[in-house]
């Protein structure tokens, strides 16, 4: 009887692993589909201010916060002082994953941004913001320099924000090479705009910020807040 048998278990357990392999492979493979189109997710924000320095720049910003800033050069506040003007910048960044999942979910509760912004009220100029979303959900662009929606208005300051860190990493390094008594100065404002949030997402300037806690070069005060901006961008 098992000799019988045994060839018909040897079938049986044959085709289970057959079924248990074709149903691994299946769910891998919808794995690799959804996180595909996921990846190929972009959001951009474009933004223009002539009464700023730089008057323009554009962020793209992927789901999983790798992303890319661009910038031209800025031109000094007051023409009468002289300083470092703010550098062109053109450089891949990277947001923390909570603050692409903000940016992602606000698009996704927004029409990917298939719906006005703007709110057509009198109120002072801010600067025009143009959130861009483009994916496999679709396409979709609003622009406004003030809305009424409170989240969309949150989201371009805090967009703001990030470009504001990213401008001030890029002087940072350029007074690192050429005005070192200047770093004093600069970290001040930093700091003051990393607590009021005016400067969010600390992390994108990681690395110019290690190089002056390391610096032996630079004032202690410097290295002392870039060591409290640095532990405030790793959480």
């Amino acid at each position: 009887m098992n000799s019988a048998t045994s060839p018909f278990r040897n079938v049986l357990v044959s085709m289970t692993l057959a079924l248990v392999a074709s149903s691994l492979a299946s769910q891998n493979l919808a794995a690799q589909n959804q996180a595909a189109p996921a990846a190929d997710a972009v959001v951009q924000v474009d933004f223009s201010n002539p009464g700023l320095s730089p008057p323009q720049w554009t962020m793209t910003i992927r789901p999983d916060g790798s992303g890319h800033f661009r910038s031209e050069m800025g031109k000094p506040k007051d023409d009468s002082t002289k300083g470092i003007e703010t550098p062109g910048v053109d450089r891949d960044v990277h947001v923390s994953p909570q603050f692409a999942g903000r940016v992602f979910e606000s698009a996704r509760r927004h029409n990917w941004f298939n719906q006005p912004c703007e709110s057509h009220l009198k109120v002072a100029f801010q600067g025009w913001k143009t959130l861009t979303y483009s994916g496999p959900q679709g396409q979709g662009t609003c622009t406004f320099n003030y809305s009424k929606d409170k989240e969309i208005q949150d989201l371009g300051d805090s967009l703001e924000a990030v470009a504001t860190t990213i401008l001030e990493g890029a002087r940072l390094e350029l007074l690192l090479q050429h005005d070192r008594l200047g770093l004093d100065e600069e970290m001040g404002f930093l700091a003051e705009a990393a607590e009021d949030g005016r400067a969010q997402e600390l992390c994108v300037i990681r690395d110019i910020l290690q190089r002056l806690v390391e610096d032996d070069g630079v004032l202690e005060r410097v290295r002392r807040r870039a060591k409290s901006l640095l532990a405030q961008g790793s959480t």
